[in-house]
């Protein structure tokens, strides 16, 4: 089934949506692309550009090229009978979200998956207006898409489904049947034709995952730096020289197995000897955490700022990227390391 997604289409040119269009291209797809925004065009092919001789160095498929899209204008509406798969890409609106999915799903046909890169907005919120939700779901990846292998598929689960706030929905404003086990399946299969690396959400929740971590470990690298206890520059370091790196190749349980000794009782262990310990930070840290007031904030980006007046952030961002370039391309070589 994933070979017969030929044509994709994107709807919207923000970084996520413009990573995304590369990614289809690099894998030597066929993508029709649409944003209502004043000169999205322009960024567009600006932006592609730019990423291109990236694509090039990790690999292109048989008949990639950038004369593969096409940009239709504010809508794809004169094109759902061409696509073959759909990524969302609008902002995070509710109300946005649950119009633009539903002249998507009236417009395609009914084996086309629409898969959101909504970041936080579960899909059980944006279906309202669809005639076919079993073929709806969230497609969320790590930007940017076209370097990041991870993507998280978030299926529609009424009966778990959560708002925004985490708070559990009372009621659905339509009857509907969940994404259904196929239109996972070839979700999956296709994001992994392109080179991703798909997890599977099993609940709805906000944020699904990757975010989810990610805003955990955030929350306490800004109290750190709001209660004086380290630089911005100093948090960084913690992070790229040593959780960073180990986490890039072995994550928080295989990196726990490891710490614990090794084998099937090594997580066991690790959690024996290190939780009672790992409580007491536990505790403090939600004694000082970081409460995002404005207060809080202007602590913070005078380390920031401090941190910006001796650093080259374009040069940052170049050596990033060919290192990463690099680790990723090791990776795909070492079988064991997912």
């Amino acid at each position: 089934m994933t070979g017969s997604i030929r044509t994709v289409g994107v709807v919207g040119t923000g970084v996520i949506g413009a990573s995304w269009t590369g990614l289809f291209l690099a894998n030597g797809l066929k993508v029709l692309v649409s944003d209502p925004a004043p000169n999205a065009e322009e960024k567009l092919v600006a932006y592609l550009n730019s990423i291109w001789p990236t694509l090039q160095e990790i690999g292109l498929a048989q008949n990639a090229s950038l004369a593969n899209y096409r940009f239709v204008g504010a809508s794809l509406e004169a094109h759902y009978g061409e696509l073959d798969f759909v990524q969302e890409n609008a902002p995070e609106r509710l109300g946005l979200k649950t119009k633009l999915v539903g002249e998507i799903d009236a417009g395609t046909r009914p084996d086309v998956i629409i898969a959101s890169s909504s970041s936080g907005i579960t899909s059980s919120q944006f279906i309202g207006n669809c005639k076919h939700p079993e073929r709806v779901l969230i497609g969320h990846p790590f930007n940017p898409p076209h370097l990041m292998p991870l993507s998280k598929l978030s299926p529609i689960r009424p009966e778990l489904g959560q708002d925004t706030l985490g708070q559990k929905l009372t009621s659905m404003p339509i009857a509907f049947s969940t994404t259904s086990a196929e239109n996972v399946r070839i979700t999956i299969e296709f994001y992994k034709s392109l080179g991703k690396r798909p997890v599977l959400v099993k609940k709805e929740v906000p944020g699904f995952a990757a975010n989810r971590l990610q805003a955990g470990l955030c929350a306490e690298a800004y109290s750190l730096v709001k209660n004086g206890v380290l630089s911005a520059e100093d948090v960084d370091a913690c992070v790229t020289s040593s959780l960073g790196p180990r986490w890039a190749l072995t994550g928080p349980y295989m990196s726990n197995i490891s710490g614990g000794g090794g084998g099937k009782d090594g997580f066991q262990h690790m959690m024996r000897h290190l939780g009672p310990g790992i409580q007491v930070w536990l505790h403090d840290m939600r004694a000082n955490e970081y409460d995002f007031s404005e207060e809080s904030l202007a602590i913070c980006d005078a380390s920031v700022q401090e941190m910006l007046s001796h650093v080259d952030e374009k040069e940052v961002g170049k050596q990033r990227d060919e290192v990463l370039i690099s680790l990723l391309k090791e990776k795909r070589g070492a079988s064991a390391l997912v």
